[in-house]
């Protein structure tokens, strides 16, 4: 269906399903998973992939999601961090590779390119 989704080196599409819908990473926007790879080049290390594509039923699920969720339109993904030197790496890169909205959680990162939305953002999840 998405034959260019295949030349991604680091990702494949089921890595970004909504729980709910098994084949839905394949509604993620292909330049931000191209964006996603180089951040994953420099970072340097796997990328576990926490929440990728939702569909909305999936998104008004979740406790702290917003209702106009980026997720929803493909345009962003949470990365597992366990730890704060990881955490300062895959920032660092996604930075150098101009992501423009970074959200940072005690556990992930919250990286999107949903130019409907303020840009050159950072904020933090209080949990």
């Amino acid at each position: 269906m998405y034959p260019l989704r295949s030349m991604l080196k680091y990702f494949n599409c089921e890595e970004f399903d909504s729980p709910d819908v098994q084949g839905s990473g394949q509604m993620m926007d292909y330049e931000f998973l191209e964006l996603l790879d180089d951040v994953r080049d420099l970072y340097g290390k796997p990328m576990v992939i926490t929440s990728g594509y939702r569909t909305q039923q999936y998104n008004e699920t979740l406790k702290h999601s917003s209702k106009h969720s980026s997720h929803c339109k493909g345009l962003a993904a949470d990365i597992a961090v366990d730890n704060s030197k990881d955490r300062f790496r895959l920032i660092y890169a996604a930075i150098e590779y101009g992501v423009p909205r970074i959200g940072i959680g005690r556990n992930f990162v919250h990286l999107d390119c949903d130019f409907d939305k303020p840009t050159d953002v950072m904020w933090h999840y209080y949990e």
